[in-house]
């Protein structure tokens, strides 16, 4: 079993800047792409960015291209969202996910789910 935990959710003004953080309780070969989803409410669970444990290589949502940027930090077993330039239509719940593979980055795929973590952002 893998566990996440998120933090470092909260309110914020448009334009400014949250960091989002997801404790990852061990690596498996269900970690091996780890990754972000948000759900606003009324709205589908869409995915956020996602990026290979090992490689670094990453992948983001054109809704957030620019101005997220995902990254990881083995040693501390903690995966990162940094996220500027905040928009009122970025506010959610936003879920740390695990998978076997950075593939179609879709709820059904992922193995394992944090209990998430709210983002406000007002205008």
């Amino acid at each position: 079993q893998v566990q996440l935990v998120e933090s470092g959710g909260g309110s914020v003004q448009a334009g400014g800047s949250l960091r989002l953080s997801c404790q990852v309780s061990r690596y498996t070969a269900s970690t091996n792409c780890m990754g972000w989803f948000r759900q606003a409410p009324g709205k589908e669970r869409e995915g956020v960015a996602r990026q290979w444990t090992d490689s670094g290589t990453a992948y983001y949502a054109d809704s957030v291209k620019g101005r997220f940027t995902i990254s990881r930090d083995k040693t501390e077993k903690t995966v990162y969202l940094e996220m500027n330039s905040l928009k009122p239509e970025d506010t959610a719940i936003y879920y740390c996910a695990a998978a076997p593979a950075c593939g179609p980055w879709i709820r059904d795929r992922m193995q394992y789910w944090g209990r998430g973590t709210q983002v406000t952002v007002s205008s």
